[in-house]
């Protein structure tokens, strides 16, 4: 049976007092056959496309103009094969039928609902029930075939709990065929497609919100709890990512106890500070714990580091720099391995703080194959508190110069807090403040501190 070709005309222009459809008029080209011009989104003619079951006399679409009195473009389809060809990306709003005879038997998908014998007095009504679920279902497959195109259902005015029921079901708004006409059909168009747009904008804010929330909850989790069960040892630490609306950067740091009483503290930067280097750096760290709580240390821990890098990272120019220190069990003395990343800051009771020697260190991971990382043992003594940092807490800008803090300059800032009595959490905060209110807003990198004290006695 040859399928019926579907047909596609334009509607004529108005008399006075129709409704005005605020969209761009065709041009004429040089053959003086009108064209469609690209017009932006706001301004681009209107189409609609109307299914119906009985073209030919069926439904009388009332004449509407747009705003400069051109006629706009109107599609009919007999079923919804017809509707899914004709449903290209100008189509702006649907009218459907519910009130046609038959309409579900054209209807793809449709299925006949069997009824019962009925009484002579029941026989209407479930004809009706029939007929009320078929032509849903066929509101139901519109809804699939077309889920971003806004939807009206056109219906008579004695099937208000029918037309309501459309709306819950999904259609933008309803109309009753004996009220149709330009001025009315004008606006319900209108106000469907930025219903629809609306309802759009709507769902996917929510699914936007949803999204963030839920990586929100996965940048959390991907954070380190210490593992310091056992020691004497108090740890805080802060964390600010450097991109916008993140919870987590390319830097990373962990602390854990082995078995032996070492505590063992790790602090590292991912060149870059996005999703990707916030990735890896996880991946390290998760390396790291695994690592050192299978006994490896120093040399022979970080050398397997930069072999996970190598295999993790998206592309060779990416490398990453670390510090480790390892504390013993009775907390008076430490090795400490640097791979390109700045030395820790010790302080003592009665003493000004000061940088951990620095000499010697090893290169960052990645940049050199069979690279060595020399350790160095450190004398603690018995009080002290020992901050482990990223570059992004000392590579902001004092004032609106080009003159950054430095390392110097924040062994200075510290001692002008320790100097006001602030220790552990308190402390941390304090200097990432100042950093940022020094660096005149936002610190652009990421940035990463941890603090790991003890008191003797």
């Amino acid at each position: 049976m040859p399928v019926p070709v579907p047909r596609q005309r334009d509607t004529p222009a108005t008399e006075s007092g129709q409704a005005v459809l605020y969209t761009a008029a065709p041009a004429a080209t040089g053959t003086g056959v009108a064209q469609a011009t690209p017009q932006p989104p706001q301004t681009s003619q209107l189409t609609l496309l109307v299914i119906e079951d009985d073209p030919a006399g069926g439904l009388t679409i009332p004449e509407i103009l747009d705003a400069d009195g051109h006629r706009i473009r109107l599609r009919t389809a007999r079923n919804l094969t017809e509707a899914e060809r004709l449903l290209t990306p100008d189509v702006h709003c649907i009218l459907l039928d519910l009130s046609l005879p038959d309409t579900s038997a054209r209807m793809p998908g449709a299925t006949a609902t069997a009824t019962a014998p009925a009484t002579a007095t029941g026989t209407a009504t479930a004809t009706a029930t029939t007929t009320a679920v078929d032509q849903l279902l066929a509101l139901r497959q519109v809804l699939r075939l077309a889920p971003h195109h806004a939807v009206l259902v056109l219906t008579g005015e004695d099937d208000a709990e029918r037309a309501a029921e459309a709306v819950r079901v999904g259609a933008q708004d309803f109309l009753f065929r004996d009220e149709l006409d330009g001025r009315l059909l004008s606006r319900a168009i209108r106000y469907a497609v930025e219903r629809k747009r609306a309802d759009i904008a709507q769902y996917k804010l929510a699914e936007s919100k949803l999204r963030a929330q839920e990586n929100a909850r996965l940048e959390r989790g991907l954070l380190p709890t210490p593992l310091l069960e056992g020691s004497d040892l108090r740890f805080a630490a802060r964390y600010r990512p450097g991109r916008s609306r993140a919870l987590l950067g390319g830097d990373f740091y962990d602390t854990v106890r082995t078995p032996d009483g070492t505590v063992h503290a790790m602090i590292g930067d991912v060149c870059g500070h996005g999703p990707d280097e916030a990735a890896l750096g996880v991946e390290l760290r998760i390396a790291w714990r695994a690592l050192t709580l299978a006994g490896l240390c120093g040399d022979d821990l970080l050398a397997t580091l930069q072999e996970v890098l190598e295999v993790e990272r998206p592309c060779e120019e990416i490398f990453a720099t670390l510090c480790t220190v390892d504390i013993a069990p009775d907390g008076r003395r430490a090795g400490l391995c640097l791979a390109g990343h700045p030395a820790p800051l010790i302080s003592r009771p009665g003493r000004r703080a000061r940088l951990l020697p620095y000499e010697n260190s090893g290169p960052a991971l990645g940049l050199l194959p069979r690279a060595r990382w020399p350790r160095r043992q450190v004398e603690l003594g018995g009080s002290w508190s020992l901050m482990l940092y990223t570059d992004g807490l000392i590579e902001g800008h004092i004032g609106e110069g080009k003159e950054r803090l430095g390392q110097d300059g924040m062994v200075d800032m510290i001692n002008r807090h320790l100097d006001r009595g602030l220790s552990g959490e308190a402390l941390l905060e304090a200097s990432v403040t100042e950093a940022r209110r020094l660096n005149g807003g936002e610190l652009t990198d990421d940035v990463a501190v941890v603090l790991l004290s003890r008191a003797e006695g």
